[in-house]
C-alpha cells in the first residue's frame, strides 16, 4: 500500500504543477521557486510532515519536499544555535542532496558530451 500512496500523491503533485505550467504564463524557474517556498510554508505550518508520513517518497521527493527539508533544517539549527541557525540550518539539511545532484550531473556531462543548441 505504501507504493500506491507514494504513486498517487506524487502523481497528483506533478499533475497539479503541470496544470499550473500549462494554464499560467509562469516560467518553469518561477514555478520551481514557488514549489520550494510552498513546501517551506507547509512545513512551518505542520501540514507537510503528515503528508510525508502518509505518502513517503511521493511527497518527499518533489520540490515541495525540498522546501520542507529546508524548513526542518532551519528549525533544528535555530533551536540549537539561535539566530545564526536561520542562515546555516537549510544548508546543513540539504547538503548531501545538493552535492549529489552536482556531482552526478558533472559526471553525466563527461559521459554524454553536451553541446550548445543552435
Amino acid at each position: 500500500m505504501d507504493y500506491i500512496n507514494a504513486f498517487w500523491v506524487g502523481g497528483l503533485i506533478c499533475a497539479l504543477v503541470q496544470i499550473l505550467l500549462d494554464k499560467t504564463k509562469l516560467m518553469p524557474g518561477r514555478v520551481m521557486v514557488l514549489l520550494v517556498c510552498t513546501g517551506t510554508l507547509l512545513g512551518a505550518l505542520g501540514i507537510y510532515q503528515p503528508l510525508i508520513d502518509y505518502a513517503g517518497a511521493g511527497a518527499s521527493v518533489p520540490l515541495l519536499g525540498f522546501g520542507n527539508t529546508l524548513w526542518k533544517g532551519m528549525k533544528e539549527a535555530i533551536d540549537s544555535d539561535g539566530f545564526i541557525g536561520l542562515f546555516t540550518g537549510g544548508f546543513t539539511a540539504c547538503a548531501a542532496g545538493v552535492s549529489a545532484a552536482l556531482i552526478f550531473s558533472y559526471i553525466a556531462s563527461w559521459i554524454f558530451k553536451p553541446k550548445m543548441k543552435q
